[in-house]
């Protein structure tokens, strides 16, 4: 695999696993769905992704996922199952579109790179909405909901467009919401 395409499949796992952590579904359906239609290569042992069954039972986690991160208690609940998923299904994805790569690279790098991109999203998303639910009584969790919901399936198809954006774009993403949580940190601590 050439130096280029070695990037753009990282950038593309990265930006795919940035988006696992603001859903964990969602990006994993927009994956199986690009790799059914056969607009997406697959690595090797990735098949299932790409299958009719996987598809179709991705549509149903997802369809649930967001629904139940509409419902008032439940989204903190699903921030709490949905860290180690994200680890999980952002290292798969990044695996999954690292192809050409030695099983001992391809892995180590979706653990770290994937699987980090996706911890770090997960836990920003889930202390944000905790912020949001002490402040607003739960109020704002819907707006919360929907922007990551926005986030998750604008960045998977921007990830399979261009790459190298979307791993910008999430980290702009990502400099904003620690921003944000030190204001509400600073507004806090302020008497």
């Amino acid at each position: 695999m050439a130096g280029t395409e070695l990037a753009l499949s990282i950038a593309l796992g990265v930006g795919l696993a940035t988006a696992v952590g603001l859903r964990v579904f969602l990006p994993m359906l927009v994956v199986s769905a690009a790799a059914y239609t056969g607009h997406l290569h697959l690595s090797a042992g990735f098949g299932w992704l790409a299958s009719a069954p996987a598809l179709l039972m991705l549509a149903v986690a997802a369809l649930i996922e967001v629904v139940a991160y509409y419902i008032p208690g439940v989204d903190n609940l699903l921030d709490t199952l949905a860290a180690p998923a994200a680890l999980i299904a952002g290292t798969v994805l990044t695996a999954a579109v690292m192809t050409d790569l030695p099983p001992l690279v391809k892995w180590t790098t979706a653990a770290i790179a994937g699987g980090g991109a996706a911890g770090i999203t997960q836990g920003i998303t889930s202390i944000l909405r905790l912020k949001s639910t002490t402040l607003t009584a739960g109020l704002g969790n819907h707006a919360l909901a929907t922007s990551e919901l926005g986030g998750a399936l604008g960045l998977s198809v921007l990830a399979l467009a261009a790459p190298v954006i979307a791993v910008a774009v999430a980290a702009v993403g990502l400099a904003l919401a620690i921003y944000l949580l030190r204001r509400f940190m600073r507004r806090k601590a302020s008497p």
